[in-house]
C-alpha cells in the first residue's frame, strides 16, 4: 500500500475495504510482535520508522520514512517514530471451557479497549461484539487495550439473538439481580453487558432467558462504568 492510502485506515471504511488496521507505539508494536511468533497471519505486517529508530530490531519487513511522512501515518499529537501496518485478525475457533463476553452496542472506544485488556489479563475468553459497537480497530481501542487486541479472540457483527444458539447458560447485568458474588454467576457461559447509557433492553433480557446479576453497591449514583463493570465481574469469577 502506498503511504497516501495507509493514511485512509484512520477511517473505518478504508480499514474494511483494505484490510488492514494502524498501530502506532513502540508498546503495542512491541506486543504485535509477540504475537506474531504464534500467529502466522501477523507475519505480513509491515513497519515504517523514522530515521532515529531505524535500526529497530524486528522479524517484520520494515520501511524507514521521514518524520513529515510519520505524522501523517499518526494519530498522536508528538509520534513515537514506529507505526504498524497490521492485516485485520481473524478469531480463532473457540475452544473447549472457553466463555464470552458479549456487549451489545457498546460505543466508546476507550471502553472497549479497556475491556480487551481485561480479558488478555484473565484469559479463557472471547470478546462478542453486536451490531452497532464501536470498531475494534478504531485508534483509540487499540491503544486503550494496550496490545490486548492481539491475544484475545473477538467477533464482530454479532447479533444478540445468537447467543442462545451457542450458550446454554447466559447472564446479563442488571441493577436488580442476584449478587455477582453467587455461586450461580460462575455457572454462566455468556456474560451479556448493555450499552454505556442505556443498558440492555428489557425485551432482550426476557429473549435470551438470562438470569440477571448485579455489582451492589450503595446506590448513592445510578450506575457504573461499563468497563468497570466488566473487570469487577471477571475479577469475581477468577477469584
Amino acid at each position: 500500500m502506498k503511504l497516501d492510502e495507509l493514511r485512509k485506515l484512520h477511517q473505518r471504511k478504508f480499514r474494511e475495504e483494505f484490510g488492514h488496521f494502524l498501530v502506532e507505539g513502540e508498546h503495542l508494536v512491541l506486543e504485535l510482535e509477540k504475537a506474531a511468533r504464534d500467529n502466522p497471519a501477523l507475519h505480513s505486517a509491515r513497519l515504517y520508522l523514522t530515521g532515529e529508530r531505524a535500526g529497530w530490531p524486528s522479524a517484520l519487513e520494515t520501511q524507514v520514512v521521514s518524520a513529515r511522512q510519520m505524522a501523517r501515518l499518526s494519530e498522536t499529537r508528538e509520534p513515537q517514530g514506529i507505526v504498524a501496518v497490521v492485516p485485520l485478525l481473524a478469531a480463532r475457533p473457540p475452544v473447549p471451557g472457553e466463555r464470552a463476553i458479549y456487549l451489545h452496542e457498546v460505543r466508546d472506544p476507550g471502553n472497549l479497549g479497556t475491556i480487551l485488556r481485561t480479558l488478555a489479563w484473565f484469559g479463557g475468553f472471547r470478546c462478542l461484539l453486536g451490531p452497532g459497537s464501536v470498531d475494534p480497530y478504531n485508534a483509540k481501542a487499540v491503544r486503550a487495550s494496550a496490545g490486548a487486541i492481539f491475544h484475545v479472540p473477538f467477533e464482530t457483527g454479532l447479533a444478540v439473538e445468537t447467543l442462545p444458539g451457542r450458550f446454554a447458560r447466559i447472564a446479563c447485568l442488571d441493577l436488580h439481580g442476584e449478587p455477582v458474588r453467587s455461586e450461580r454467576f460462575r455457572d454462566c457461559d455468556c456474560y451479556v453487558f448493555g450499552n454505556e447509557a442505556r443498558g440492555l433492553p428489557a425485551r432482550t433480557v426476557d429473549a435470551l432467558r438470562a438470569r440477571a446479576f448485579t455489582v451492589p453497591g450503595c446506590g448513592a449514583i445510578e450506575s457504573l462504568n461499563l468497563a468497570s463493570v466488566v473487570n469487577m465481574c471477571l475479577y469475581e469469577l477468577n477469584r
